[in-house]
């Protein structure tokens, strides 16, 4: 997913503020299921909910630049999955994060509906 930086994303020197990576991560997981026309927040189906964030910073963006989130599918458990998101600015490896996210339905962890198991598994990465 591609992300242009805007000015709204950076502080007062147009740096990118660093909780934004994490809000950029969070966009390119949401959309993984939107594209599927499937919608993550369904108090049915049920919602991931984030549980632990292991980050790196390794370069700096800045206003105007163009970004991409790369994702990909660590590891699925029944009732959690990991998840690696990498952002790049061209060719440079700007920031990469692994997510951990459990499954919660009726607000308790529970067992990974098929429909979200099937969209995830086009995420797993040999």
């Amino acid at each position: 997913m591609k992300i242009r930086i805007y000015y709204e994303d950076t502080d007062a020197g147009g740096v990118v503020y660093h909780s934004n990576y994490l809000k950029f991560c969070e966009r390119a997981r949401s959309e993984i299921f939107f594209q599927n026309d499937t919608q993550i927040f369904d108090k049915d189906l049920g919602h991931f909910l984030l549980t632990k964030a292991n980050c790196n910073f390794l370069k700096s963006a800045f206003l105007g630049d163009i970004l991409e989130v790369k994702t990909h599918l660590v590891k699925l458990k029944k009732a959690s999955m990991i998840i690696k998101q990498e952002i790049y600015k061209n060719e440079d490896k700007i920031f990469e994060a692994e997510f951990t996210l459990a499954f919660i339905k009726a607000g308790k962890v529970a067992i990974i509906e098929d429909k979200f198991i099937k969209i995830l598994s086009a995420f797993i990465k040999d």
